[in-house]
């Protein structure tokens, strides 16, 4: 049973894959607030132009 648990402790085989996985949760994270942020500067901009035209 401790050598099991040795093994399971020392073993790095998915480390870098939850890595990649945290990174790309991450990117997502930020990449949604950009577009989120773009959104509603976009938004008031076609209400002003729209208000400019009526």
């Amino acid at each position: 049973m401790r050598q099991m648990i040795a093994k399971f402790v020392n073993d790095q085989a998915g480390a870098t894959s939850i890595e990649y996985a945290i990174i790309a949760g991450m990117l997502s994270i930020v990449i949604l607030a950009a577009v989120n942020g773009v959104g509603s500067t976009l938004s008031s901009k076609f209400a002003s132009v729209n208000s400019s035209l009526k």
